[in-house]
C-alpha cells in the first residue's frame, strides 16, 4: 500500500484494490479517504455531516505509470455544508470539483510554463481548454497563499496583442523580480486604473520607479495614481524610436543626394538607387551613407 501511494503520487487514503484493464490499458486503484479526512466540505473544508451518497462513484486522473493511463475511483458522497449547503465531500487527492489528482493538476501547470501547447497536450493526453482549467484552479490555490503586490517598487507598464492584433492585455511586471504580477483585458485608461484600485493607496505611495512607453493613457494614470515615482521608458521603445528616427533620416540623406544636380534617373525608374549619379555627387551620398552607418 505505501509503494501503490507513492507511485499515485497520494496521501491520506485508503487503497482498497488495483485493478488493470488491459483491453483499454488502463490502470484504476480503488480508493478511499482515511477517517479524518471524511465528512468535510468539499469547498471549506469544515467538517459536516452526511446529506446523501451523491451520484455513485467517481474518478479522478492520476499521474501515468510509465505508458499506462492511471485513475483512482471512490465513492463521492454529499456532506450538509452550515455554510455552502449540500456539497460533494472533499477528498484528499484532489481539488473540489477537479477531475485530476493534485500531482497531475501540477505537472500540467509546471509543463505550461515550460513547454509549448502541441508538448503538454500530447504528453498529459488532454486538451488544450483542459489545461487552462487545471492553470486556474493551481493559480487560484497560489494566489491564495501568496500576495502578488508585497513589496512593489519597481514596475513596467505595456500592453500585448493577440488574436492576431484585435484584442489586447494590459500587463504589469515586478522589475525586481522579473514576475509578472497583473494582467487584463483592454487597452485604456480603464483597465490600468482597476489594476491601482487592486494595488491601493498605501501600496501606490511605494512604487517609485514606472517603465512604460510614452502612451497618453498609461502616463495620466500613472500621474495621478504615483505622482512621486520616476517615470522613465522601457529599453525596447527607446530602441524602437531610435530606429525609426535613424531611417528617416537615411531616406532623407538618400533623397536629397538622388536629386542633388548633375545626378540623373532614367525614365520610369523613380524608385530605388539611381541609374547614374555624378561622380562628385556619387562620393557625397558615399560619405553620407557611410556616416549612417557609423551611427
Amino acid at each position: 500500500a505505501t509503494l501503490w501511494r507513492a507511485l499515485l503520487g497520494v496521501e491520506k487514503m485508503v487503497i482498497e484494490g488495483i485493478e488493470f484493464d488491459e483491453d483499454a490499458g488502463l490502470l484504476v486503484a480503488h480508493v478511499r479517504p482515511r477517517k479524518r479526512a471524511r465528512g468535510r466540505c468539499g469547498r471549506c473544508g469544515r467538517r459536516s455531516p452526511g446529506y446523501d451518497a451523491g451520484s455513485g462513484r467517481r474518478r479522478w486522473r492520476a499521474l501515468d505509470l510509465g505508458t499506462i493511463q492511471t485513475t483512482l475511483e471512490a465513492d463521492a458522497p454529499r456532506v450538509c455544508c452550515p455554510v455552502h449547503g449540500p456539497t460533494v465531500a472533499a477528498v484528499p487527492w484532489a481539488r473540489h470539483g477537479a477531475g485530476h489528482t493534485y500531482a497531475f493538476d501540477d505537472q500540467v501547470a509546471w509543463l505550461a510554463t515550460q513547454c509549448s501547447k502541441r508538448a503538454v497536450t500530447e504528453l498529459m493526453r488532454i486538451a488544450w481548454r483542459t489545461v487552462g482549467s487545471i492553470i486556474a484552479r493551481v493559480w487560484a490555490d497560489v494566489e491564495a497563499v501568496h500576495d502578488r503586490f508585497a513589496d512593489l517598487r519597481r514596475i513596467g507598464i505595456d500592453e500585448i496583442s493577440y488574436k492576431r492584433g484585435h484584442k489586447f492585455l494590459v500587463v504589469v511586471v515586478d522589475h525586481d523580480t522579473g514576475r509578472l504580477v497583473w494582467a487584463a483585458p483592454g487597452r485604456d485608461r480603464a483597465t490600468l486604473t482597476a489594476f491601482f484600485d487592486a494595488l491601493g493607496p498605501d501600496r501606490c505611495a511605494q512604487i517609485t520607479h514606472v517603465s512604460a512607453d510614452g502612451a497618453d493613457w498609461i502616463e495620466d494614470v500613472v500621474a495621478g495614481r504615483c505622482a512621486h515615482a520616476v517615470r522613465c521608458a522601457d529599453p525596447f521603445h527607446i530602441v524602437r524610436w531610435a530606429t525609426d528616427a535613424l531611417d528617416a533620416v537615411r531616406r532623407e540623406a538618400w533623397n536629397t543626394a538622388r536629386r542633388a544636380p548633375g545626378g540623373s534617373i532614367a525614365k520610369g525608374h523613380s524608385h530605388g538607387r539611381p541609374q547614374r549619379v555624378a561622380a562628385g555627387h556619387a562620393r557625397s551620398l558615399k560619405r553620407a551613407r557611410w556616416a549612417l552607418w557609423k551611427n
